[in-house]
């Protein structure tokens, strides 16, 4: 996950429908290999989606992927697009090897070229033995590794998947977040994944962009955020507190005490390391029992967003 090379910008993005504005002037430059889209209900995400993929024509602005502009690039960019949509989209009657050589040669790849990669994506998602089966008689299960299969068959650069577990059981989940995680990692291709199960984008991706009535409420990576709160603790000590307390005040760092209990929270300054924390509990004959990160999950994230407003990082 190294890459972090920028694929999507948008431009004041905006886009009405029906007359009313879905997504409001989006502005960004956004790099992640696998990047999570979350936002509540009407939120814009389907509508981003959509514009990206060339099925609504932005009200203002426009968005680029890999330099192609949405507005007059619709041809090239879904050809470098996999799309993995959350309604079934399939031809009940057809079998899945037949499906997904349509559907490759559809998105510009000769015939022979487009069998042997259908057979090749559909061995890789784990359908290789039943991909002479009608799609009609496939499990839900099944019916999103083909999803997936039809968006990888034509060796896209990006795969955008809108709610690819939902509705699976824990072993299908399981089975298709393995897969993404594989993409994300082993291949050259970038991942955009809606979802409204924040495990999954946890699991799979390493920036999220959240969403909120339309705008961008936060757009952050992961590893990043995280390490950005090594300085925060939580620590558990034995022994008198209220010297050792004055003690890392004098040092810089900030200290609130959890009632009348020996935990206590820190947060440290740039020049103050842990081990200076443990020097001045020995000096003041103080023991720490148990110290930990304060870590944001990426639901601490998600709902600092919601109440927050408008959040957008530093890109």
């Amino acid at each position: 996950m190294a890459n972090r090379e920028s694929f999507i910008e948008f431009e004041g993005l905006s886009v009405d429908l029906a007359g009313r504005p879905v997504l409001k002037n989006l502005n960004g430059s956004f790099r992640g290999r696998a990047i999570g889209l979350l936002g509540p209900n009407g939120s814009g995400k389907t509508t981003l989606l959509r514009t990206l993929l060339g099925f609504h024509v932005p009200t203002q602005g426009t968005a680029r992927i890999f330099g192609l502009n949405v507005r007059t690039d619709t041809t090239e960019i879904r050809q470098q697009i996999g799309y993995m949509p959350e309604s079934d989209a399939f031809v009940a009657g057809m079998t899945a090897i037949r499906f997904v050589r349509l559907m490759a040669e559809l998105s510009g790849l000769p015939r022979a070229a487009a069998l042997e990669r259908a057979h090749e994506t559909l061995f890789y998602v784990g359908l290789g033995e039943a991909r002479y089966r009608k799609l009609g008689a496939y499990s839900l299960g099944m019916k999103q590794l083909a999803k997936l299969a039809v968006a990888l068959a034509h060796g896209p650069r990006v795969v955008i998947m809108d709610e690819p577990t939902n509705g699976l059981d824990p072993p299908g989940r399981q089975r298709l977040l393995r897969l993404v995680q594989d993409i994300r990692d082993t291949r050259e291709i970038h991942i955009i994944m809606s979802s409204h199960l924040l495990r999954d984008i946890e699991e799979c991706c390493d920036d999220v962009m959240i969403l909120k009535d339309g705008e961008l409420a936060t757009y952050c990576n992961l590893d990043e955020q995280r390490r950005a709160n090594r300085k925060f603790l939580r620590v558990e000590t034995r022994g008198e507190n209220g010297p050792f307390l004055e003690a890392i005040g004098r040092i810089g760092c900030e200290v609130a005490m959890d009632g009348k209990s020996h935990r206590i929270k820190i947060v440290m300054p740039e020049t103050v390391e842990i081990r200076n924390l443990y020097e001045l509990a020995e000096t003041h004959e103080v023991q720490i029992r148990r110290l930990d990160y304060k870590r944001d999950s990426l639901q601490d994230i998600f709902l600092k967003a919601m109440q927050d407003g408008r959040l957008q990082a530093e890109l």
